[in-house]
């Protein structure tokens, strides 16, 4: 168990007042100090859609307002609402019929040859797509480790899995993209020769 830090004491101290007087300024400095990191967590696991991932983050902080009072401090409050967010944005994006037709329009756009200029562009697609591509734990892993730093240690809090799990999902989840960027790098070239 992590020893609490004099930050976590100010939080608490903020959780406390906001759960015993329902104060809103309690609130509003919560939501200031966290509200961004989960707004770019929600942002990244819905493919860039602002609009979702607002909505995402405010389904995050009503969840979090109602479970307040059974949080146990055994890991950073951060981590614990980035967790709910994530939780969210998956049940979000089970939901969500306008994936599937995302992927469909990207998949057409991939078929067609690109000018020059826009080949880094491409790269990128094709980069989002194999990460979107990858399972659902891979993936989580690889974007809160690769893209927002957070530890093994909160991954697992955030995923409730051990750190060890979140380790060896984040060392296949590289393993996978790699390989399914090479293999997309192979089919194109193999297009161009045709």
């Amino acid at each position: 168990m992590r020893r609490p830090s004099q930050h976590d004491l100010d939080e608490a101290a903020l959780v406390r007042r906001f759960l015993d007087r329902r104060d809103e300024q309690s609130f509003r400095l919560l939501y200031r100090a966290h509200a961004v990191a989960m707004l770019a967590v929600a942002v990244r696991f819905l493919g860039g859609e602002r609009a979702d991932a607002e909505d995402v983050v405010q389904e995050a902080w009503i969840q979090a307002a109602e479970r307040l009072p059974s949080f146990r401090w055994e890991s950073a409050l951060r981590t614990w609402l980035v967790g709910i967010v994530v939780n969210c944005a998956r049940n979000r994006l089970r939901r969500s019929a306008t994936v599937a037709a995302r992927e469909v329009e990207l998949a057409s756009i991939a078929e067609l040859p690109a000018p020059p200029h826009v080949t880094a562009h491409v790269a990128r697609i094709d980069l989002e797509r194999a990460i979107a591509e990858l399972p659902d734990g891979y993936h989580d892993v690889l974007i809160l480790h690769d893209v927002f730093g957070y530890t093994h240690d909160e991954i697992g809090v955030m995923l409730g899995v051990e750190s060890g799990t979140s380790k060896s999902q984040l060392a296949r989840a590289r393993m996978s993209l790699r390989r399914r960027l090479n293999e997309k790098g192979t089919g194109r070239h193999e297009r161009r020769s045709r």
